[in-house]
């Protein structure tokens, strides 16, 4: 089972379905201020999504040797997400970011062989210790992220009373 692009699959879903839910509000709706650390539910998605371009940027120079997956991450790098509040002409411009940067990170994942797993990633979370991590740590980081504010997005739209069930993982994407 390639895990990898099982949870891609699932982060691409999830994402879209909010994404979909976000799209049947307003724009003052989805700007509103939520009280969350970015504020609306529009900056909420907006950061799950510049979240997602930040760690697929992070793989290029571990996966240089696959040119197949370095490849398939090209396009996210010329995707320009908005910020402020946006209109509607720029929350469906939005749409079709979300469709290059999770599509980039489908199309990426089914081109991970298991070497490509250990290959090391550069970083500087932890103060240069450790300066690299397995790309199979930061894959999951990745996960974790989204699914931590995919979360923050669903506890507002159930307070607001608004029907949302994105978390399962589709037993298809194995």
């Amino acid at each position: 089972m390639n895990t990898e692009l099982m949870y891609a699959k699932y982060n691409q879903k999830g994402n879209r379905a909010i994404y979909d839910i976000l799209s049947m509000l307003s724009s003052n709706d989805r700007e509103k201020d939520c009280k969350s650390y970015y504020g609306s539910l529009s900056g909420l998605f907006r950061h799950i999504m510049g979240g997602t371009q930040y760690f697929l940027s992070l793989y290029n120079e571990a996966l240089k040797d696959n040119e197949a997956a370095v490849k398939a991450l090209a396009p996210v790098g010329s995707v320009s997400l908005p910020e402020g509040k946006l209109s509607d002409t720029q929350w469906k411009e939005l749409g079709e970011a979300l469709d290059c940067i999770d599509g980039a990170y489908v199309k990426m994942a089914e081109e991970l062989g298991t070497a490509d797993l250990e290959k090391p990633v550069k970083i500087d979370w932890y103060g240069g210790n450790p300066a690299e991590v397995p790309l199979q740590f930061m894959l999951h980081q990745l996960v974790v992220h989204n699914t931590h504010h995919r979360g923050q997005i669903s506890q507002i739209l159930d307070s607001l009373k608004i029907d949302n069930d994105y978390s399962g993982i589709d037993v298809a994407f194995r």
